[in-house]
């Protein structure tokens, strides 16, 4: 069922389509792919025009139908240790392994060997596909996709976000705060530290109230909620700085992110960060040196997803795929921003998640079984 999903997983596997690098490879192809099937294509980019969405549709021309949603992008490869070339799809018994393979090429590969399969059905409402950029990092793409979708008067009915939740049907799920902070400190030579700025010292500091801040919210869990961990998480994943072990920091960048509740208020969290950093931390080493600064950046703050439109979209799917649970998640997707738009959505397609960003990535030939019948029952159920 999925011979012809699993040639265009490996084309799509082979562009290493990391998120923030130029798309134009993979876009290419996949518009080529689809304007060889007789398909107007709209691309959508970024300000910088490196980037693309790609978007194209099935059946009549009208309001309403099914939106499949995926994004191109991949998470690098870089420091981790692969038994294969990640971006070679390699086949291993039933496992298909490859950067992207399961979060997630391999539904956008779903999405476009079934074309054929819709085109040949007399649908009574579209199929548009929706491929984005820059999912991985915060959903850039989404912006302009939605932006896109206004200008060019196209409404779907329903969102189906094709990340990997086991064909379970998913609700909801937290949103995320990509952020990033720049501290200037001042050298000088450590034998007398006194006379200096310490960027990493501020850091440090810094990030002890993020973690303070976290564990006050893990102590206020929300009752009765299906995330685990029921509360809004911090961690910090990078950090850098400094010159030599003989100088006080200069400078230090640490990048970090918050996932709220789907309903909890991010600002005032935010909010309480950037006045511990401003008002406690920064006035002492501006006393010793003016030019010490703080600039604490949001780089995106991506929606979270909560069920109040969810309802249309979850029931179409229960329809297809005879699944009648509704679930939670607590990794974010392109979801959140559709949903603020107004859209119902869920989130479903095959693979777990569990493999996603991980050293030889797979996804199985079973799994990619799941997801052509997934569209084949999609596209039947629009032309019934």
């Amino acid at each position: 069922m999925s011979d012809k999903a699993i040639e265009i997983l490996e084309r799509l596997v082979s562009f290493p389509s990391v998120s923030g690098l130029p798309t134009r490879e993979i876009v290419n192809y996949i518009k080529d792919f689809l304007e060889g099937h007789g398909l107007d294509v709209i691309l959508s980019f970024d300000d910088k025009k490196e980037r693309a969405n790609v978007f194209a549709t099935i059946g009549p021309k009208i309001d309403g139908g099914v939106l499949l949603n995926g994004h191109t992008d991949v998470v690098a490869v870089e420091g981790q240790k692969w038994a294969t070339d990640p971006f070679t799809l390699t086949k291993k018994n039933d496992f298909l392994y490859g950067r992207g393979s399961v979060d997630m090429k391999g539904f956008l590969a779903c999405a476009m060997a079934s074309v054929p399969t819709f085109q040949s059905l007399n649908l009574k409402k579209p199929i548009h596909l929706a491929f984005t950029f820059d999912e991985e990092t915060g959903g850039f793409g989404m912006p302009v996709l939605l932006k896109s979708l206004k200008l060019e008067k196209i409404c779907p009915e329903i969102i189906i976000v094709g990340e990997p939740t086991e064909m379970n049907i998913v609700t909801s799920h937290k949103g995320g705060d990509e952020m990033r902070t720049e501290i200037t400190g001042f050298e000088v030579h450590s034998c007398n530290p006194s006379r200096g700025v310490s960027a990493i010292s501020a850091a440090m500091k810094i990030i002890s109230k993020i973690e303070e801040i976290g564990k006050r919210l893990a102590n206020n869990p929300y009752k009765n909620s299906p995330f685990e961990p029921p509360y809004g998480t911090f961690n910090v994943g990078t950090i850098e700085g400094g010159a030599a072990r003989n100088a006080t920091a200069g400078w230090c960048n640490f990048d970090w992110e918050f996932r709220p509740m789907p309903g909890e208020d991010n600002v005032p969290i935010i909010s309480e960060i950037e006045k511990y950093a401003e008002e406690v931390i920064l006035p002492p080493m501006k006393s010793i040196n003016k030019s010490a600064n703080i600039e604490i950046i949001t780089e995106v703050s991506v929606p979270s997803f909560d069920d109040r439109l969810s309802e249309k979209a979850a029931n179409f799917v229960s329809e297809v795929t005879g699944k009648n649970s509704r679930g939670v998640v607590s990794f974010g997707t392109d979801a959140g921003y559709f949903s603020d738009g107004g859209y119902s959505t869920v989130v479903c397609g095959p693979g777990t998640i569990s493999r996603a960003h991980a050293p030889d990535e797979y996804i199985t030939i079973d799994e990619m079984d799941q997801g052509m019948k997934f569209m084949k029952d999609i596209a039947t159920k629009l032309a019934g």
